[in-house]
């Protein structure tokens, strides 16, 4: 037995000898097969039970590893963990022995069952064991054996990972004692959703082979997730999960479900996404002369010491890589006289070092490469130089080498499988078909010895796919369309094929194409590395499309994907993009389509240079590096994301707390990045890595802000909290370095001064610490979030700051021309009046001044400056009328600028205003709940009081008539002559929202908070019809021109189309579900208006949406920049359409004829 071991047993014994019951440990331990029958008996026939354990630990101590660790495990099962966590750090190492009766280096008939059933791969017919390694594995995964966690081995790709965590499993005891519920192997790769769930549906099934939790595999990862942990828990307790050749973090969270998990990778940081402990084990790429001689002799079937001279020097100059010295191996197995040969090779060859890399020996590798080149056969050596043009740890389906040359799939499978059996090209059989890589040191051998080809090599596989395809054209059924999608761009500009990338780039089909399947991001990042090439052709043009990416990210990574024409028809005239839509729309309008022109746009400044969406929810915070090269980001979704600031791709997903992340900050340095939560820590991350650097947690409430030092040389990280303290962290130091007293409520927000001699906060409590009086002058208005704007930081130059917004995105700005244009925006309470072929709007601005707009000219008129609260335009523009805060209303004759006031007006803020066809009376109600009738040429006053809550709007009726609407429930019909109620509707239990008079003007709808629509008849005061099946609040309502639709809209986004005649439901409109993340933003449905032949519908909401009265369908969508419109006002022939968002900015379409 190992000192360690023999110490810690002797240092518990007391403890152990009074607590512990000998039968049932020692009914384990002769299972094991290290204790004996007559030493059982003996401890038996000891008088008490303090006795039986003394002489049971005593026989222990007389024997070897074994029986420790069997004792250990004992203690586990019959539930003395505390004992048993006593005697863990005396566990000792174990080497593959002795086993069982009828082992072999420790693999019994047991072994061979378990491995076999789990699926764990058999021992390579080249095989040498390292057992430092694998003793290493073992001892981690000891520390798994009583609790859920992770070992992971990580390596470069041919050091021999898969083998080693087949080796410290293939052990009798080391199974029997800590994982008896067996060992479940998984071979994972690189994979993408559908092939995760594809590898958890095939798990599943082994696990329940009796399916006795299910009868049919799970049907998504998260399902399938929940399935896992099951089994695993209730039917494979205490079983090894190994995960072989991990290469995305993401793919480990479905395997995240407390289990002890083992697994491979190239890269150690996978795991720093996923909960619970870690334990590393590093494999080596030198495998040392004695392993790497070993390998030689079992390749060549020879003894170690029968080996050649030149073996000893062919392992030097390999310098111990266990892929080179394979590579060699597998050589010499088939040529064994070619010693001298070989040696030579790697002697003479010099190749150029391409980079050094603390991995993989590249002059090693190069050189074997080189040999393992030269024996392929004649007919087949071009094709392999052809794959010069590949790109690293990219697979690469069958089908493109077979467009590339021009061969059946069998063909090119046959020829490849010549590169597979000689080392030469690796192959994943995963999928549907084989997908082909090269290693990444295999690629820079062939750039370097094909440097001179490789721009014809490009250009015959840009000519090979011209010659089959269209570029979008492509379908994404066809296997190889990811990759031409991916990689297309690439071939033309390392061809020097200038005019065709730019004909790619600058293609609305293609952006089109590429964005659906793909996502902007790959696309902007393209535009911004072959810039140089795409602005030989035409600068502006490259401009014009890098910006409509940037802009229109956020929508074009979404789905149902927006209609990309209809994207670009919002584009400026001048915009390459534009025409091209214009082209398409035109075409396309010919066969039925829909499309609107956004006639008044030249007159809208768009300010934002990128915007890109990388969280699920809303965005709290947002920060630039030091270099300005990165940006990380935090909210709702609880992650830090951390992505590239000119072109939005993403770097790093780290889910961050277990609840909303409300700050982060990069250190000046750019080596950390700080996060604080509402989970009340805060945590430093390595900002390359995503690794876990601190936690602290000493703030009572959630933590607000964190801000680094602008110091490199001695980094100090501050933080604010509701707690009412800021505290000061020293990363040398784990603890709190000082606390600062002084806010009486939540301090929001901290920021050293440039020198770091001062600390700024700023609090709830209504008060800022320290002041800088520079900033105190407000130099812009920045416009452009549809929601809460959370925070702003300039980048270090200042030239540009980002926003970060409820919105779920992030902008960001360039700080001249936002203080250039520092924006004058509208208010949405406006009016319109379509006359002949104008459109004329009156609406109040942001400044308080009434604005008479042309919509076709632009031409703008400011009228005057006031408290306004609503207007409205007479019926032939002579005048117009508004409504003030203070209650007031007044009349502006447009032909003399005479103002006409109220003498009496309303107690309460102006809601709404009207004029009679007429233009003789003005009717306006208000937040007093009267309705006032002004005959403003005759100053008479008409009072229309009986609501008992405020006025929510108004109709006029024919016959001098008026129907009203209130908070109060109640729909009543007014004379305004008399000021009397010819009738009073109880409509609904809450809040009326909206009222519709039908154009036969027999009937009337009114929708409510209640969730209900109803349709009543004027001659009746119970309702007709009451519609019900909304989920949310009914907002609006609208009949048809011919009186026998209805359409409901509310606040879930669904429109409903009734017939009036009997009630029914005709269509739901509804907006498409989408995965979690995925961009709702329709929001309230908040007006409707139907086309005059009743088969097209507007709505108004989040936007602007067209659809089919007949199927039900949407036609299109209008994306305003903006969102929440209240109201759209549509031309009586349906062709011209007004509204204005949430930000201000006015909206003219126009329908494309």
């Amino acid at each position: 037995m190992d000192a360690k071991a023999r110490n810690c047993l002797l240092q518990y014994r007391e403890a152990l000898e009074k607590d512990i019951k000998t039968s049932y440990i020692m009914d384990r331990m002769i299972n094991d097969g290290v204790l004996t029958i007559s030493e059982e008996e003996k401890v038996k026939n000891e008088p008490t039970q303090q006795q039986r354990a003394a002489l049971l630990i005593k026989t222990i101590l007389k024997k070897d590893n074994y029986s420790y660790i069997s004792f250990y495990n004992a203690l586990i099962h019959e539930g003395y963990k505390d004992l048993a966590a006593l005697l863990h750090s005396g566990i000792p190492v174990i080497s593959s022995s002795n086993g069982g009766k009828d082992s072999v280096g420790g693999i019994t008939s047991h072994v061979k069952t378990v491995l076999c059933e789990g699926g764990v791969p058999q021992r390579p017919v080249v095989f040498v064991t390292r057992k430092k390694l694998v003793n290493a594995i073992r001892q981690n995964l000891f520390k798994l054996s009583d609790e859920p966690g992770w070992v992971v081995i990580y390596g470069m790709a041919g050091c021999g990972k898969s083998v080693l965590a087949a080796e410290a499993v293939r052990d009798h005891f080391f199974l029997d004692g800590c994982f008896p519920g067996g060992v479940h192997w998984v071979s994972v790769g690189k994979q993408d959703k559908a092939g995760l769930l594809m590898k958890l549906q095939n798990l599943c099934t082994r696990l329940d082979q009796d399916e006795n939790f299910s009868q049919r595999p799970p049907l998504n990862i998260e399902e399938a997730k929940d399935r896992l942990r099951l089994l695993m828990l209730r039917k494979h307790p205490r079983s090894l999960l190994i995960l072989d050749d991990i290469w995305d973090s993401w793919i480990l969270k479905a395997f995240d479900n407390q289990c002890q998990i083992l697994l491979t990778t190239r890269d150690k940081s996978v795991t720093d996404s996923v909960m619970g402990p870690k334990y590393i084990v590093a494999v080596e790429s030198d495998l040392g002369k004695e392993k790497g001689l070993e390998i030689l002799s079992l390749f060549v079937n020879m003894k170690k010491a029968d080996l050649p001279e030149q073996a000893h020097s062919i392992i030097k100059e390999c310098k111990g890589s266990p892929l080179v010295v394979s590579l060699i191996g597998a050589l010499l197995r088939d040529f064994p006289n070619r010693w001298d040969y070989y040696l030579r090779q790697l002697q003479n060859k010099q190749f150029k070092r391409i980079r050094k890399s603390s991995f993989y020996d590249y002059e090693a590798l190069d050189e074997a490469m080189s040999i393992s080149v030269e024996m392929l056969r004649e007919d087949i050596k071009d094709y392999y130089t052809d794959l010069s043009i590949l790109q690293k740890d990219v697979k690469v389906p069958t089908k493109v080498l077979c467009i590339l040359w021009d061969m059946e799939t069998e063909e090119v499978e046959d020829i490849l499988q010549e590169f597979v059996n000689k080392s030469l090209l690796f192959c994943d059989r995963n999928g549907k078909s084989f997908r082909y890589y090269l290693h990444d040191l295999q690629v820079d051998f062939l750039i370097e010895k094909n440097r001179n080809q490789l721009q014809d090599l490009h250009k015959k596989i840009v000519t090979q796919f011209q010659k089959h395809y269209q570029p979008h054209t492509l379908s994404p059924d066809q296997e190889d369309c990811m990759y031409w999608y991916n990689f297309l761009a690439y071939h033309m500009a390392s061809a020097s094929m200038h005019k065709e990338l730019c004909a790619l780039m600058f293609s609305l089909d293609w952006i089109k194409a590429k964005t659906e399947l793909v996502g902007p991001a790959h696309l902007i990042h393209e535009f911004v590395e072959y810039r140089h090439i795409l602005d030989e052709k035409d600068c502006a043009v490259c401009e014009n499309f890098q910006e409509f990416l940037s802009l229109n990210g956020h929508l074009l990574g979404r789905q149902p994907f927006p209609n990309i024409v209809q994207l670009g028809l919002c584009e400026p005239e001048t915009s390459e993009v534009y025409q091209q839509a214009k082209l398409q729309a035109k075409q396309e309008v010919d066969h039925g389509m829909l499309y609107l022109e956004w006639i008044n746009k030249k007159n809208i400044k768009n300010l934002s240079r990128l915007v890109v969406r990388p969280h699920t929810d809303a965005v709290y915070h947002a920060c630039f590096s030091e270099d300005g090269q990165r940006i990380a980001s935090c909210g709702v979704d609880k992650t830090l994301q951390v992505f590239k600031a000119e072109t939005g791709e993403k770097l790093l997903e780290i889910k961050a707390h277990e609840d909303e992340v409300l700050c982060c900050a990069f250190s000046t340095d750019d080596r950390f990045i700080a996060t604080c939560s509402v989970d009340k820590k805060v945590k430093i991350w390595n900002s390359m890595t995503g690794g876990l650097v601190h936690v602290y947690d000493e703030h009572s409430e959630q933590v607000n802000c964190c801000h680094f030092t602008n110091n490199s040389h001695y980094l100090l990280l501050a933080t604010a909290s509701s707690d009412c303290f800021l505290k000061l962290w020293d990363l040398n130091q784990k603890e709190c370095r000082n606390t600062m007293f002084g806010h009486t409520n939540s301090v929001n927000h901290c920021r050293f001064s440039p020198d770091d001699k001062l600390l700024a906060s700023c609090s709830a409590d209504g008060t800022l610490k320290l002041w800088n009086m520079d900033s105190c002058l407000k130099v812009a208005d920045c416009r452009g979030h549809l929601s809460w704007v959370h925070c702003v930081m300039f980048s270090p130059d200042g030239s540009s700051f980002l926003t970060s917004s409820d919105d779920q995105t992030i902008r960001l700005w360039e700080t001249k021309k936002v203080c250039k244009n520092s924006a004058i925006v509208l208010k949405q309470e406006i009016d319109v009046v379509f006359q002949e072929n104008e459109v004329m709007v009156l609406a109040v601005d942001n400044i308080k001044r009434l604005q008479l707009i042309n919509g076709k000219t632009g031409q703008i008129d400011y009228l005057i400056e006031a408290q306004v609260s609503c207007c409205c335009l007479s019926p032939h523009l002579q005048y117009i009328a508004f409504g003030g805060e203070d209650g007031a209303v007044e009349i502006l004759e447009l032909l003399n600028n005479r103002i006409f006031q109220s003498r009496i007006g309303h107690k309460k803020t102006v809601r709404h205003i009207q004029f009679t066809d007429d233009g003789k009376t003005l009717i306006s109600s208000s937040d007093d709940s009267s309705i006032q009738v002004w005959n403003w040429q005759s100053e008479e006053y008409v009072f229309l009081q009986a609501h008992q809550e405020t006025v929510k709007d108004f109709k006029l009726l024919k016959n001098s008539k008026l129907l009203s609407w209130s908070f109060d429930g109640t729909v009543k019909i007014w004379s305004i002559i008399t000021g009397r109620i010819e009738k009073d509707f109880v409509c609904h239990q809450d809040t009326v929202l909206s009222c519709d008079i039908s154009p036969d003007a027999t009937k009337f709808s009114s929708t409510s908070a209640d969730k209900t629509a109803k349709i009543w008849s004027f001659e009746l005061l119970s309702p007709l019809h009451e519609l019900r099946g909304h989920k949310g609040c009914v907002r609006c309502s609208v009949f048809s021109v011919d009186s026998t639709l209805l359409a409901t809209g509310d606040d879930n986004g669904e429109i409903r189309i009734w017939n009036v005649s009997n009630g029914e439901l005709l269509h739901l409109c509804a907006p498409i579900l989408v995965e979690e993340g995925a961009a709702t933003h329709g929001g309230w449905v908040t007006d409707l208006c139907f086309s005059p032949d009743s088969k097209m519908l507007v709505s108004a909401g989040g936007y602007l949406k067209w659809w089919n009265v007949v199927t039900g369908e949407s036609s299109q969508t209008f994306y305003t920049n903006g969102t929440c419109l209240k109201k759209i006002h549509v031309s009586s022939d349906f062709k011209t359409y007004v509204t204005v968002d949430n930000l201000g900015i006015l909206y003219i379409l126009q329908m494309l004829e």
